[in-house]
């Protein structure tokens, strides 16, 4: 089996780098298939791997032992386990899907080839990053995934805002890998390993080590080492406050957005803390640290997600705001449930993704909610489609993410983990925030009148505002999307309606994480949750009668409202909002605060020892400054070199007189 896990990463690799070097000679099919068949190699490796683990049988070893210093050996391994089984399945299978789709997306894009070679080896970087058996392999794929998000998120690199967007994403999560990498040093530091194994096994012996920071003032060692790594969550996964560089992320072409956001980098944070928790459990703090973190911005991105005009910026808030209920799950010790969202998740929502896209492609690229409008008539696989993966993410039964989101409001609700009533409230009314900006968007996408035709001067009333363009411009009538498209999104939909019921038994009140994850005793939310689990058909049944499955039709039936029944109210609601619209369509302010504190901030710094040190210092004083020494030196010695014999002779005849006088005077 060792050949076949080697197969899961290498084939993305291979395929990476022979498009990478000789894409362009090879041409566009031939590369593309390369690619293609690089990952789909991996998807049947990885099912083939799932299928062993879930038999038993695991695996944890080095494969290559890079050097060994002080002790400390640095390698590349593979622990395969049903955590990692599962993740390296979901990560090749929406990575193929998204391979076959970028066919049809990318079709008559001049930087074809390179964008093949990006996403392959993107699906490797994540591979390597879920499959480590030590704390070096992951901070490589860790890496490796923020430097070619951040060539794909530029890869339209003629573009300003693509190129102010993968610079946003790299420093963010630069921010974020500081903190990865602090934690991890405190790791060799304090275990002087790196492997896993002997790390957490380790770990309870240093539960009450004490670290001194700032002085004499001491903490838990446990939390800073959890609170390090999980600021390295915070970057990857898009938690607040370094969530900003998500929604810019959507200045990439639509595939590597659907890449992202569902399978691969943004999950890389919700998948490391929970292969930590060994050590995450052995601190309170660090937990409760991460509950709230993670109900902000699942609360606060959903209501984000409700004024968006764009459809791929809908999806991404959407997306931020799910990764917050994966962190609440994490907070509260819900492991299990934080792994089975972001399973469903990945399938839902690289389908809502992919159909945005499809209906960008059909409008010729337009992706503004406010010019598109009754494409149901024109798309009806893309709209059947995105109504699966809507429904979905509302959480509406019997649809994949009612279980997993049900699962981790009610794993909250019965957490006692420092603010988790809290976090019971955000998720809470992040169901029925999710349900309004996710009908919203297919309502106004597939449903109503045609405004893709034509814009008027002004804005129909039946619009939230005025489209971002005036002038008339007329569209070729849209046609559903060919079937390198409509395949995807029909393999995706398939998961997102029976993944839910069909694996949540196994995978959340199960033992197929037993030799994963580690829960402490007194972290038994889940476990009492396990003990009242009387099977799917309960579930459902307690689910239909409980508030989160009321706020989620509630949500619908408000967004039907405004957009198909009602649709002269959006704008009376906005102008009735005035500043708190402006509050929300401003993301917050926060960016233009990172611009002003941050951004601005390093500028007057850097303008300041520019003019201070660079200026005044070195070319004022050091260069200017010798310079004019010189000049006032050689004016006073020119005075004194006048060339005249007498001269010389009169000063010599004045040394010699000075010579006698203190001669005769000693």
């Amino acid at each position: 089996m060792r050949s076949l896990y080697l197969l899961v990463p290498l084939a993305p690799l291979v395929g990476a780098i022979i498009v990478g070097l000789w894409g362009p000679r090879l041409g566009r099919a031939v590369s593309h298939w390369i690619c293609i068949l690089g990952v789909a190699v991996s998807m049947a490796a990885s099912a083939v791997i799932l299928r062993d683990v879930v038999a038993g049988n695991t695996f944890n070893g080095d494969i290559y032992v890079w050097m060994t210093s002080g002790g400390i050996k640095f390698a590349i391994g593979f622990l395969i386990d049903p955590l990692t089984a599962l993740m390296i399945t979901v990560v090749s299978f929406v990575s193929l899907m998204v391979h076959v789709y970028t066919i049809g997306y990318m079709e008559d894009d001049p930087g074809y080839t390179r964008f093949f070679s990006y996403i392959s080896l993107f699906t490797f970087s994540m591979l390597m990053l879920v499959m480590a058996n030590n704390f070096l392999q992951p901070f490589f794929g860790w890496e490796a995934v923020g430097l070619v998000s951040y060539l794909l998120i530029g890869f339209w690199f003629t573009r300003p805002t693509a190129i102010y967007a993968n610079l946003k994403a790299f420093l963010a999560n630069r921010v974020g890998d500081f903190g990865f990498v602090l934690g991890i040093g405190l790791i060799v530091a304090y275990f002087g390993s790196l492997d896993y194994t002997t790390v957490f096994a380790a770990a309870p012996g240093l539960a009450g080590a004490k670290l001194s920071l700032l002085g004499n003032k001491q903490t838990s060692l446990m939390t800073a080492i959890c609170i390090g790594l999980f600021v390295g969550a915070m970057g990857k996964s898009a938690q607040v406050p370094l969530h900003v560089w998500l929604p810019d992320s959507m200045e990439g072409p639509t595939p590597i957005s659907a890449l992202i956001h569902a399978a691969t980098m943004v999950t890389a944070g919700i998948f490391m803390v929970a292969r930590m928790s060994p050590l995450f459990e052995l601190s309170e703090t660090a937990l409760s640290f991460v509950t709230v973190i993670g109900a902000t911005t699942a609360l606060f991105m959903a209501i984000l997600g409700i004024v968006q005009n764009d459809i791929k910026r809908v999806v991404a808030y959407s997306t931020l705001s799910q990764l917050g209920y994966m962190t609440v799950a994490l907070g509260v010790s819900a492991y299990s449930a934080a792994i089975f969202h972001l399973m469903t998740h990945a399938f839902f929502k690289a389908l809502l993704f992919l159909g945005a896209g499809s209906a960008i492609i059909a409008l010729h690229h337009e992706q503004d909610l406010r010019r598109m409008g009754g494409l149901r008539r024109y798309m009806p696989i893309t709209y059947a489609t995105m109504w699966i993966g809507a429904l979905a993410l509302a959480g509406i039964p019997p649809f994949a993410g009612f279980f997993s989101k049900d699962a981790i409001i009610e794993a909250v609700h019965l957490s006692t983990v420092r603010g988790h009533g809290y976090a019971e409230f955000a998720v809470t009314i992040g169901v029925f925030l999710t349900a309004f900006y996710t009908f919203r968007m297919l309502f106004l996408a597939f449903h109503g009148e045609e405004r893709f035709r034509h814009v008027e001067a002004h804005a129909p009333d039946h619009v939230t505002e005025e489209p971002a363009h005036e002038e008339h411009a007329h569209v070729p009538e849209p046609r559903e999307s060919p079937w390198v498209v409509t395949v995807p999104l029909i393999l995706l939909a398939i998961p997102s309606v029976y993944s839910g019921w069909a694996y949540i038994e196994r995978i959340v009140f199960g033992d197929f994480f037993a030799t994963s994850i580690f829960i402490s005793p007194q972290h038994a939310g889940l476990a009492t949750l396990r003990e009242e689990w009387h099977g799917v058909a309960t579930f459902i049944e307690h689910g239909l009668l409980s508030l989160p499955f009321w706020l989620a039709v509630g949500g619908m039936a408000t967004a039907w409202l405004l957009y198909i029944r009602r649709t002269d109210l959006p704008a009376k609601v906005r102008a009735r909002a005035g500043a708190l619209y402006d509050l929300l369509l401003n993301n917050y302010y926060i960016d233009r605060f990172n611009d002003w504190f941050f951004a601005g901030g390093f500028r007057r710094v850097g303008a300041f020892f520019a003019n201070a040190g660079d200026r005044s210092l070195i070319d004022g004083l050091m260069v200017n400054g010798s310079a004019h020494l010189v000049r006032a030196a050689s004016a006073v010695l020119r005075e004194m070199q006048t060339g005249r014999v007498y001269h010389y002779a009169f000063a010599m005849i004045l040394g010699v007189f000075a010579m006698l006088v203190w001669w005769t005077g000693r």
